[in-house]
């Protein structure tokens, strides 16, 4: 028991720092992927408005609720696949910790 015990403790905290790490960087990352997709958002409006381009708007809505969606059901995915992997509960908490200080 003395010999397990270790182990598991190294388990759980290499899962809950890694996890952190994780969480923190990706919230960082996404947020600055959304600024981006805003920005070219504008960008493609400012262009149709200024008569330079076309844009089906109908087709442009559901293009980008498409991607939506499969952002979606990719994250639910990656977190049912997640929960499987030895010391993901540590993994987890970190993961949420860091996401939500980020």
């Amino acid at each position: 028991m003395s010999d397990v015990l270790p182990s598991v403790v190294y388990q759980l905290g290499i899962g809950g720092i890694g996890g952190f790490i994780v969480g923190y960087t990706i919230k960082k990352i996404s947020k600055l992927i959304v600024v981006l997709i805003g920005l070219f958002i504008l960008f493609l409006l400012y262009l149709g408005t200024s008569g330079i381009i076309n844009i089906n708007y109908e087709k442009f809505g559901e293009a980008l609720t498409s991607l939506f969606i499969f952002a979606g059901q990719a994250a639910a995915w990656l977190i049912g696949l997640i929960s499987l992997l030895p010391f993901m509960g540590s993994f987890l908490t970190g993961f949420l910790l860091g996401f939500k200080l980020g």
